[in-house]
């Protein structure tokens, strides 16, 4: 069994604090085996993670966290990005076209954007994945619900904590049933749900730093581009 991070973000996201190294000394200092740096709507650190990861003893997964017309959607084990503002239906092809999976983060938490908001339980079925644990949680209400709707339609389970800063990198893990420490075999073992979950809640106060350090990042990225 490997334990995989699947949802993380860097300083590439609009609301992401730290650099590739920091997240990978993180993910090798708490036991990982495996991670995937998932910005949103930006791919060049996660290539760049997955490139360096070797370094720290970990296998690097490429990936991306599209915004859709849906809301957000994972994309994980592609080179490219996909763009934002695709229909749902489309995103996943997007991601499929280039050997992906699509996972569905967080998908009944509608107030960060859970696809849920706008789409069919028949259309979150199409995923390849649900999170079912995502430990930036308030009451543990939207895991609950999607870990109901994976086992119920049969779908892998997968777990992320949803970093935006370093610190919490680990907080939630998805255990893949493979030995084999490599990006290939990973995502296989996720498509056919070859995985378990555990996690933990990211500490309020984190959560609230986080979310308050992604207003203040966007505002000062507004304000640069007003000079530029």
């Amino acid at each position: 069994m490997l334990s995989v991070e699947l949802h993380t973000h860097s300083s590439l996201s609009y609301d992401g604090r730290d650099p590739v190294e920091l997240i990978l000394e993180q993910a090798a200092a708490v036991g990982l085996d495996a991670i995937a740096i998932t910005d949103h709507d930006e791919i060049d650190a996660s290539l760049e993670a997955a490139e360096r990861a070797s370094e720290y003893g970990l296998v690097g997964i490429p990936g991306i966290e599209i915004s859709s017309k849906a809301g957000h959607i994972l994309g994980l084990g592609i080179e490219e990005a996909v763009p934002p503002g695709l229909s749902y239906e489309s995103t996943l092809e997007a991601i499929r076209s280039q050997g992906g999976l699509a996972v569905i983060p967080h998908p009944f938490q509608e107030s960060r954007h859970g696809v849920m908001a706008r789409i069919t339980r028949e259309e979150l079925a199409e995923a390849d994945a649900i999170e079912i644990y995502n430990s930036r949680l308030l009451t543990g209400r939207a895991n609950r619900q999607a870990e109901r709707f994976a086992d119920s339609h049969g779908l892998p389970m997968t777990a992320g904590s949803d970093a935006h800063i370093s610190e919490m990198v680990g907080q939630a893990v998805t255990r893949v049933n493979t030995d084999e420490r490599a990006v290939d075999p990973i995502l296989t073992a996720i498509g056919e749900g070859e995985t378990s979950v555990e996690g933990k809640r990211t500490p309020w106060h984190i959560s609230f730093r986080q979310a308050a350090g992604g207003v203040t990042r966007r505002v000062r990225k507004g304000v640069g581009a007003l000079f530029q």
